[in-house]
């Protein structure tokens, strides 16, 4: 039988490549989102509001998909309102197709922030974890919009039947545009922006990450762990952590991407400079670079994500995960970090994102 694809989310960052790599592998593939992709081949676009049900009963009453992947959230003021309009889109999708009966399995995409804490507590005391961060680490005492979506999966599971799995990247890396956390494309804009006006390209975070290990996930790597473990009878019911597969220090790494630019590196120097503010007066630069630069998007909201890749790197703890779940279980996709910034910045410049 073929398999059927939903992915939730396809125009973002997770969801359009799990669609390009489903589609490769001659799935029939459908992307859900409120402006759906139109322009990849291949895939079906599918327009809803995942807020209303109407909305997606009316999208999907001729889809019947046979796997499920959730890849979008919604950000809002406050972890409460997280909780309540990340946990509803969840259930509506899941609710809607029940009747079909033609799920056999849902995957669900959430991160790091399941062992760090939400936004609003983001890595405070008493909430950081032992790392490298591994699945078994119990849930915080602390509200979690992650640990919500996850309670609507399980319970559509156990009433449906079908199988589930949770995945949890660390700092996803790869092409897209209007994504709110995109830590690839905001450095590779930032440092567009270092080379134009020969500003320093400095780092913005905090010592423990400058110098602690780290790791990020390859968005093309996510999504071979999200196909493997939808087509993976001993992966089912369970959650995984995944990354590149490298350990590196940003103090390595930064000066790596500085090369890739060409623009002067500053380095940690005693206190963190956040990024948001830094790039907080470009927005202007950035439509007159697109101007003059022929760049196909002038919005430099639509590209970075200062304040989601302060989060990241401003970390008082060194963050990396534990893959050894997944690899005993034959998981076994790897990545260079450096090639998966260095790939996207050479498709950013060839598609004209940035000069």
């Amino acid at each position: 039988m073929n398999n059927i694809a939903l992915i939730v989310g396809a125009s973002g960052i997770t969801g359009s490549n799990l669609a390009e790599k489903l589609i490769a592998e001659g799935w029939i593939t459908y992307g859900l989102a409120r402006n759906p992709n139109t322009e990849m081949q291949g895939l079906h676009p599918v327009q809803a509001d995942l807020l209303y049900v109407d909305s997606l009963e009316k999208a999907l009453a001729s889809i019947a998909p046979t796997h499920v992947f959730i890849t979008t959230w919604m950000r809002k003021e406050t972890e409460a309102e997280n909780i309540a309009v990340n946990s509803s889109m969840v259930r509506n999708v899941l609710d809607v197709l029940s009747p079909k009966k033609s799920v056999k399995h849902v995957a669900l995409v959430t991160g790091l922030k399941h062992y760090l804490g939400p936004f609003d507590a983001y890595a405070k005391s008493g909430t950081l974890p032992e790392t490298p961060v591994r699945e078994e680490h119990p849930r915080l005492e602390i509200e979690n919009f992650y640990y919500a979506q996850e309670d609507e999966v399980y319970a559509a599971a156990e009433r449906d039947g079908f199988t589930w799995s949770i995945h949890r990247p660390h700092s996803v890396i790869g092409k897209v545009v209007g994504n709110l956390m995109n830590m690839g494309t905001t450095l590779a804009v930032y440092a567009s922006i270092c080379k134009e006006t020969g500003r320093p390209f400095r780092w913005p975070g905090s010592e423990a990450q400058w110098n602690g290990l780290s790791d990020v996930t390859d968005a093309r790597i996510l999504a071979e762990q999200l196909l493997w473990a939808a087509t993976t009878e001993a992966a089912a019911n369970q959650a995984f952590n995944i990354s590149n597969g490298d350990v590196f220090r940003w103090s390595w790494l930064w000066k790596q991407l500085a090369a890739w630019f060409d623009v002067e590196v500053a380095g940690w120097d005693g206190e963190v400079q956040p990024l948001e503010a830094e790039m907080a007066r470009d927005h202007v630069l950035w439509k007159e670079m697109a101007d003059k630069y022929n760049l196909k998007e002038a919005d430099l909201v639509r590209l970075a994500s200062p304040w989601h890749t302060d989060l990241d790197l401003g970390r008082p703890i060194e963050v990396m995960t534990d893959m050894s779940k997944s690899r005993k279980l034959g998981f076994t996709a790897y990545k260079a970090t450096k090639d998966s910034f260095y790939e996207l910045f050479e498709t950013l410049r060839a598609e004209r994102i940035i000069p």
